[in-house]
């Protein structure tokens, strides 16, 4: 089956800072749209658009075909999907199943084997891109799980994202993240590190960024989160809290394989700090305010 909006009812759990943009595009798309959210308020303005809301993770698994979630952490996946009165329990056969969060690669594995018993399909997509990527549908989606399911979902992937590939088998979509999170962590500390040493020297942080941020010191953070920072601005485009988390779950998965990071483990401890001085809900470039 190939995803198309004439034969799929999507149902969608999570519309936070990035999930609803997300099910916006969805909505936009043509596709019918189910939508559950442990705060209702939030997905207020989805439901204003159209999305038909469920009262209970269970209503919506029964009334659609295609679920994607994108909630905090591992253990809301695990209570989502696997404890009672959750999606796979409740979800019909040859449903697809779309974990988005960024969650441990041994969860999503675990997740993909108990869909399996039950004929159902599940794929781990989490994403890169932010509020940013998620408002412009230009994330970055890295796949786990069977080829001809990330085929037949492809179409609801590029309502989303732009850059979206099939990594491996199941867990291998969330191992391509904690690849990307280990990078940002030592990007962002760099980009901070840069910004107070140019304010130290006297010079203009906006016009440095303007000259460095096309040569080979140039970066994603540098161009859209070094311009943030200057002005003041910390608000979330993904929170400080969720990054000591994805920090977290790659050191852990970096022990299971026999690896030491240390540039992660100093980007966490750093983060650890943001975090205890009240930051936690504040975007990831808050980590500047150790700086300043």
């Amino acid at each position: 089956m190939k995803i198309t909006p004439q034969n799929t009812v999507v149902g969608f759990i999570g519309t936070g800072v990035m999930g609803n943009s997300m099910a916006g595009h969805i909505l936009d798309a043509g596709y019918k749209l189910h939508v559950y959210s442990r705060t209702k308020s939030k997905a207020e303005l989805i439901c204003k658009k159209g999305a038909i809301w469920e009262d209970t993770t269970a209503e919506l698994a029964k009334k659609c075909n295609v679920i994607i979630t994108i909630v905090g952490f591992p253990s809301d996946v695990e209570e989502v999907y696997l404890q009672k009165g959750g999606i796979i329990e409740n979800a019909s056969p040859e449903t697809i199943l779309i974990d988005m969060t960024t969650s441990s690669p041994l969860l999503a594995a675990k997740i993909y084997e108990e869909a399996k018993k039950r004929s159902i399909h599940a794929l781990d997509a989490p994403v890169s891109g932010g509020d940013i990527g998620a408002k412009n549908a230009a994330l970055v989606i890295m796949v786990g799980g069977d080829k001809d399911i990330f085929e037949a979902s492809k179409p609801l992937f590029e309502v989303m994202g732009k850059n979206i590939h099939l990594q491996g088998n199941a867990g291998s979509g969330q191992h391509t993240k904690m690849a990307n999170q280990i990078s940002i962590a030592a990007c962002m500390l760099g980009l901070c590190e840069t910004l107070v040493y140019a304010k130290k020297a006297g010079l203009d942080p906006e016009m440095v960024i303007k000259n460095i941020g096309t040569g080979s010191a140039g970066s994603w953070a540098l161009n859209n989160l070094g311009p943030r920072i200057i002005k003041g601005d910390f608000a979330p485009g993904f929170y400080v809290r969720h990054f000591i988390k994805d920090m977290g779950i790659a050191i852990d998965s970096a022990k299971e394989m026999g690896l030491d990071l240390p540039g992660l483990n100093l980007a966490k401890s750093l983060y650890d700090k943001v975090a205890q001085n009240g930051y936690e809900y504040e975007g990831t470039q808050a980590l500047y305010r150790l700086f300043m």
